[in-house]
């Protein structure tokens, strides 16, 4: 089974995800640039970040911010969001069962995949890591996805963009391709991927296949 993480792996999000989150905090009065914002949470829980910019601050976010962040992120991709370059391709050649195993909320990686019409490769698998205790690093989210779709977590490959990502796979005990090519991703990017954990770094999705098929060993 091969697992995608879904912002900057399947779509090209975290650009604009940054950029509405800093937005929302600016106006909350929260210093947060989008450069912080990718820097500290890239790949993580928006319930995370939300509770350590809280604790960082000594104060809180307006009751209403998560819903408001949500409403906000969901417009913007209905209008703006693209899929990343050539993962129809990767994922037309790819055999076997697929699914989506991400930190952002089943509602937008319904709308992102639903947006860049990539919703047919996966539905009905879907995964949060709203559903789980812990988000990335943490690895009960692709724990739960291999035990939902009874596949032993060894036989499992993942394709992630974020070191939070990639070391959550791993603590999984799965296989971990390592993606570079979102336009988010800068020159050392790769080099956290592989300190994370990842077994491959590749930079198009094109290539994405034949590299699965070298980490099975087929």
């Amino acid at each position: 089974m091969v697992i995608f993480d879904c912002n900057g792996v399947l779509v090209d999000s975290e650009p604009l995800a940054t950029a509405i989150v800093s937005q929302e905090f600016m106006r909350a009065g929260f210093a947060l640039t989008p450069d912080i914002v990718a820097r500290y949470f890239t790949g993580r829980r928006h319930a995370d970040m939300f509770a350590e910019v809280e604790i960082a601050a000594g104060r809180k976010l307006p009751a209403d911010f998560p819903a408001i962040v949500a409403a906000a992120t969901l417009r913007r991709f209905r209008a703006e969001l693209r899929a990343t370059r050539h993962v129809g391709h990767a994922l037309t050649w790819i055999r076997g069962p697929k699914c989506v195993a991400s930190s952002s909320s089943l509602d937008r990686i319904r709308v992102s995949l639903e947006s860049t019409d990539l919703i047919r490769y996966f539905e009905p698998n879907l995964f949060s890591a709203g559903d789980v205790p812990a988000g990335k690093p943490a690895p009960d989210l692709f724990l739960h996805v291999a035990a939902r779709m009874k596949v032993e977590p060894r036989d499992c490959v993942v394709v992630e963009d974020s070191p939070v990502g990639v070391a959550a796979g791993v603590a999984a005990g799965m296989k971990v391709i390592g993606f570079v090519g979102g336009s988010h991703a800068g020159s050392q990017l790769g080099n956290s991927l592989r300190t994370a954990g990842a077994r491959a770094v590749i930079s198009d999705m094109r290539a994405l296949k034949g590299t699965i098929i070298d980490l099975r060993g087929w």
